[in-house]
């Protein structure tokens, strides 16, 4: 399908404009406080603050706005900032913003343990996980992305995995008391993941389910999913391979998955591929999921 007449070009050249009008106009309107789509009969559409902007702080919340989604994910820390959402006059720069916006704040993603991994013996891994429960707590989010890519990776790492289960077991009640789910997301395979599910035993410990990093390991994505059931969590959508509905993922196989396990709920746009430019391409990819994955259904 084509996209549009206009050039490439003047995608990008209209994208940049998106970002330049917001910061002249001050963000989102005092007028704009309707607050975002609430009913779970349907899906929520969500973007992860890293992949708009570096660096740009609560401003990306308004660029989420101009894109047209429900909510976004938020990154807890960085290695140039390791102390970020904990700061409590940072963080409730991030829940006015979303406010003023009428966006909600679903989940929150520790992208530093990549970098120090909870299956590692630096303390600060525990300490940001334990952290980022108060932080779900006083932004209004359900859900802790915690990830295990890069250093963290657990594929074929049975002490480290034996480490992480101790870990999550030690603060899974600290989740449960707040109405918080950890949800792992790593290369593992869904028999695994669940392995670990079963052996920390708790509801406050589930799967954040990314279909994009899941097919890059050759696995049977709808299978997983309805293997995995009501222990997802959360979902990550992305196509490492283009624009959603022009690349590898097949979404409208993944949404008969979803109704198969009656999941409703938030899918986090994570874009890797922007061809139009960020904005522009993450707006495509917005209209592209809301079609399969609407309010109400």
């Amino acid at each position: 399908m084509k996209t549009s007449a206009i050039s490439r070009r003047e995608m990008i050249k209209q994208s940049a404009g998106i970002v330049a009008g917001i910061v002249l106009a001050g963000g989102c309107t005092s007028s704009e406080t309707k607050p975002s789509r609430s009913s779970q009969k349907g899906f929520k559409i969500g973007i992860c603050d890293w992949i708009l902007a570096k660096d740009t702080g609560p401003r990306t919340v308004e660029i989420a706005k101009q894109i047209g989604v429900d909510g976004i994910q938020l990154n807890f820390n960085t290695a140039g900032r390791p102390i970020h959402l904990q700061r409590p006059e940072i963080r409730d720069e991030y829940i006015k913003a979303a406010r003023k916006c009428g966006l909600q704040i679903p989940s929150i993603a520790i992208v530093e343990l990549n970098n120090v991994p909870l299956k590692g013996s630096d303390p600060h891994a525990e300490q940001w996980l334990s952290e980022s429960i108060d932080v779900c707590q006083a932004t209004g989010s359900k859900t802790v992305l915690v990830p295990f890519f890069g250093k963290g990776d657990l594929l074929g790492d049975e002490k480290g995995i034996d480490v992480v289960v101790e870990k999550l077991k030690k603060l899974s009640p600290k989740a449960e008391k707040a109405g918080v789910i950890l949800g792992i997301e790593s290369y593992l395979t869904a028999e695994q993941q669940l392995d670990i599910v079963n052996k920390v035993s708790s509801p406050a410990v589930g799967v954040y389910y990314d279909v994009a990093n899941s097919q890059s390991k050759g696995y049977d994505i709808c299978r997983e999913i309805r293997l995995l059931g009501k222990h997802i969590a959360e979902f990550h959508a992305k196509d490492y391979d283009g624009l959603y509905g022009k690349g590898s993922i097949d979404f409208k196989a993944v949404r008969s998955a979803i109704d198969d396990i009656g999941y409703r709920g938030w899918l986090v746009m994570e874009g890797v591929k922007m061809p139009l430019g960020v904005e522009e391409s993450c707006k495509y990819d917005a209209e592209f999921l809301r079609k399969i994955f609407p309010p109400s259904v």
